[in-house]
């Protein structure tokens, strides 16, 4: 199988379209629920379902602790390219993450000169991946990020009380209309990112996603990570998987500045 794309971004996961065609799993509704606590939590979550077995059999699962010391240069990557523009978007809640979708094309990551479709992005609490095991308070590329000062990427938070009163049921989700949003506030210059292959880090835990972890934090406030869990039920408002085992693999380091 091919190598699939992952990225987060600032206490979210940017998703692109190739990389989670199969991302879609339901934490409602299903007889084959999962959580993030108790009977359906992480480690059980390989047992829920036969279509869930990679989560617990898997060798190349995500999320993951960089070493920085330990990451190998590679000269022959080179800079995230990302083309964003303002397009319509919906706030949705699918029951175990806040996210944003997009309705229309709203630009693309150039990776190695192949163009990944911006799909979506969402968030996890605390943060999933690690640099050298510091764990933030969110993090989606994978950005993490610190709960600071506001960042007006999250604009987004004036439409999140109203997915909290919006509960979702069964297997639907509670979606509110953002209207149009303007990507270009995602637009940083990336001049430091981690690179290793992974998996999508809730089930069915799909592998040979390439992680482009970026180096640096931004920060968004307390108030806006607690409006992002806020919709999110009790087994959910912490949704970070667990560290996984590199199991050998290797992680690579584009940096901008390296001779």
């Amino acid at each position: 199988m091919a190598p699939q794309l992952s990225s987060s971004f600032i206490s979210i996961a940017l998703l692109f379209a190739v990389a989670f065609a199969n991302f879609g799993q339901q934490a409602h509704g299903s007889v084959f629920e999962f959580s993030y606590a108790g009977l359906h939590g992480p480690a059980n979550w390989g047992s829920l379902n036969p279509k869930f077995s990679t989560c617990s059999s898997g060798k190349l699962q995500s999320p993951i602790n960089i070493i920085k010391n330990k990451a190998v240069g590679n000269k022959s990557l080179t800079p995230l390219t990302r083309v964003y523009k303002r397009g319509n978007a919906i706030l949705v809640n699918n029951g175990f993450n806040i996210g944003v979708h997009y309705e229309a094309n709203c630009g693309a990551l150039i990776v190695d000169g192949k163009n990944y479709t911006f799909k979506q992005m969402h968030w996890h609490s605390p943060s999933e991946h690690q640099i050298d095991g510091v764990q933030l308070k969110v993090w989606p590329l994978s950005r993490k990020v610190l709960t600071n000062k506001s960042h007006s990427c999250l604009q987004i938070t004036k439409k999140l009380g109203d997915l909290a009163k919006d509960a979702c049921a069964g297997n639907e989700e509670a979606q509110i209309p953002i209207g149009p949003l303007d990507n270009k506030l995602l637009r940083k210059n990336t001049r430091k990112y981690y690179r290793y292959i992974g998996s999508i880090t809730s089930p069915p835990c799909t592998e040979n996603v390439i992680w482009n972890v970026l180096g640096k934090v931004r920060t968004i406030s307390k108030e806006q990570v607690e409006a992002l869990k806020a919709p999110l039920g009790a087994d959910y408002k912490q949704n970070s998987r667990p560290l996984q085992s590199l199991n050998g693999r290797k992680v690579e380091l584009y940096n901008e500045f390296s001779d």
